[in-house]
């Protein structure tokens, strides 16, 4: 018989010492494996809940807390800001909720890092040292400069640009977060950036935290996934949600990620607070302003076909199994520019013959349009108008006349045009407003760099600037090419076998989030069980979304299919034409196109009904 001897007792071994090992033979002492990493969001664009920061900081434990304040349209408010005047260009609510979250932040020894830089991240890193010196806080500011493109000037821009450079407002590469994860390790308290991009806010501290390299691709992908799903705040927690009715979506708290070691995350949220965090919230914003299976960025190629979420307990979901890629070689960059003004006039229609009133108004207006010949002239008719309506509100219908151009007098003598029909055209003409100014448009435009050309650079808190290398493992292609190849081709479920059907709107059984990336639009679809899946993946088609939205006819819609996510995810190229600060359509950045969707009638099994 084979006897396993068992180890000594602590008074045996006292007793009867075992042979000693050289000092020099020892085994160093494994190191502990560090402990998850709670990293919550305070703001999820600029103007978003104020007293997130101070909610985040009091509602239960946290290591980081993180703010994302820019968006394409938000570069282009900054950049007129600085404009007006150089020392701004930063997000100025961002200091105000320092005023009382500084102390707190410190007294618990949470780090914050936020992008509330802007144009100018060293100017608000200044403000925050100044802050903290009249509050009596001591605290360890950093930031992270190199974004923004026309730093050097005009000639530098123009080498990395091109004619693209002409004109321009705002150019700025969207980082990654090595120069984030460099701050931390130099003992920042406080981390302030120019454009990086959202997920960065996450993979910076991540990496800083457990000392990940470039090399460690699964990790950082995992990262990646979390900070999307934290980037838009109250998104992730029940804000915005299609199924809002299942929870209390009156004030939904702001979502944490507890990450470890592997890059696998939980999303949560601090107890007391309200919505809910489920696999069906964190699909929505899983969904939110992707395109295909590939998810590019500068620090990681994140695989969306590979996650993986499961329940993990009342509002916890675990976010796991997430692969990562190499990065492309190039950078995103954002330019925004002025295009003009536009100019907006209302007719209000009431009663009977909507449409022959509003056939009437454009013709008394086609010879002022032909005459001054604007660069863009929409008109839409929405009929808000109830047949035997009891209140006049009901009754009536909104044309709207938008005239875009970049002579101010072109929009001026349309606006006089109009108000000169006030007694010669249709019976019960009125204005929702008289015609005024006009406002500022601006255009975005999306471009790639190449990423060795942009200076990436951490300004650590002792004033050190530490050059900030691209990632050495990188794939050759640009982004477009990286997105191009969506990996292994994505096999169906069976459809479910034939059966008696409904017609009902598609929202009784799918969820859907919309959201805008420069001109183009974005429209994620996902179901709730196997069953739906077998039968939405077959349904709606790119052929089929376009019926159902006629909108989207005449522009490019691709496909793309998450599985392991039961989603759909439609991509329009060009429904939103030069970006949401440009205001081409009724809803610029696309928000409720998803709503619309589900709005659709479609034939339902009824298997899927209740």
């Amino acid at each position: 018989m084979f006897l396993i001897p068992l180890p000594p007792s602590r008074a045996m071994s006292a007793s009867v010492p075992g042979p000693r090992v050289p000092a020099s033979e020892q085994l160093p002492p494994r190191p502990r494996p560090r402990p998850p990493l709670r990293i919550g969001n305070a703001s999820g664009f600029y103007g978003d809940r104020f007293d997130a920061l101070r909610e985040m900081l009091t509602g239960g434990p946290l290591d980081v807390v993180t703010g994302d304040y820019l968006a394409e349209l938000t570069m282009l408010i900054l950049g007129r800001d600085r404009a007006k005047d150089p020392s701004g260009g930063w997000a100025r609510t961002f200091l105000a909720q320092l005023e009382e979250g500084l102390g707190l932040a410190v007294d618990r020894g949470v780090r914050i890092v936020a992008n509330a830089g802007g144009l100018n991240p060293a100017g608000l890193a200044e403000r925050i040292e100044r802050l903290a010196d009249r509050l009596g806080v001591p605290v360890r500011v950093a930031h992270v400069t190199g974004d923004d493109l026309l730093a050097d000037g005009p000639q530098a821009a123009a080498q990395l640009l091109g004619e693209r450079a002409e004109g321009v407002l705002t150019a700025n590469a969207y980082l990654g977060g090595a120069g984030i994860a460099a701050c931390l390790r130099a003992g920042a308290d406080v981390v302030v950036t120019g454009r990086v991009t959202d997920a960065a806010l996450v993979t910076g501290p991540a990496a800083a935290h457990f000392g990940w390299e470039p090399g460690d691709l699964d990790a950082l992908a995992g990262a990646v996934v979390a900070g999307h799903v934290l980037e838009c705040g109250a998104q992730a927690t029940g804000g915005n949600y299609a199924f809002f009715g299942e929870l209390d979506a009156r004030r939904p708290g702001f979502p944490l990620a507890e990450i470890h070691a592997d890059g696998s995350a939980v999303i949560t949220k601090h107890p007391g607070t309200g919505g809910a965090v489920t696999v069906s919230t964190v699909t929505a914003q899983l969904l939110y302003e992707t395109a295909g299976a590939r998810y590019p960025g500068p620090d990681v190629t994140a695989r969306l076909d590979t996650v993986r979420l499961r329940p993990d307990g009342p509002d916890r979901v675990r976010i796991c199994g997430v692969r990562g890629e190499p990065p492309p070689a190039t950078l995103k960059a954002g330019l925004t520019r002025v295009g003009g003004l536009r100019h907006e006039v209302v007719f209000v229609l009431t009663g009977l013959d909507i449409e022959a009133k509003a056939a009437l108004v454009r013709a008394q207006l086609d010879s002022v349009l032909a005459g001054r010949h604007p660069a863009e002239v929409s008109w839409t008719l929405a009929r808000t108008d109830r047949a035997d309506a009891e209140t006049e509100e009901e009754a009536s219908a909104l044309l709207r006349l938008v005239v875009r151009d970049r002579d101010p007098g072109t929009g001026r003598a349309v606006g006089a045009a109009c108000v000169e029909l006030a007694l010669a055209s249709y019976p019960g003409f009125h204005l929702t407003a008289p015609p005024g100014k006009g406002t500022p448009y601006g255009v975005f435009e999306a471009v790639y760099v190449d990423a060795d050309a942009v200076r990436h650079v951490a300004v650590l808190p002792d004033g050190t600037r530490v050059p900030v290398l691209p990632s050495p493992v990188r794939t050759r292609g640009g982004q477009g090419g990286a997105a191009a190849d969506d990996g292994p081709r994505v096999l169906l479920p069976d459809p479910l076998p034939p059966g008696p059907t409904r017609r009902v709107p598609l929202g009784l059984v799918a969820g859907a989030r919309s959201g805008d990336k420069g001109g183009t639009a974005n429209v994620g679809v996902w179901v709730r069980s196997e069953t739906a899946w077998r039968w939405l993946a077959h349904e709606l088609t790119v052929e089929r979304f376009r019926a159902l939205l006629p909108e989207t006819a005449r522009f490019p819609v691709e496909r793309h299919v998450l599985p392991n996510l039961r989603a759909l995810n439609f991509v329009v190229h060009g429904l939103l034409g030069e970006g949401v600060a440009s205001h081409a359509r009724f809803d610029p950045q696309a928000k409720a196109v998803g709503e619309w969707l589900r709005a659709r009638h479609v034939n339902v099994p009824e298997v899927l009904l209740p």
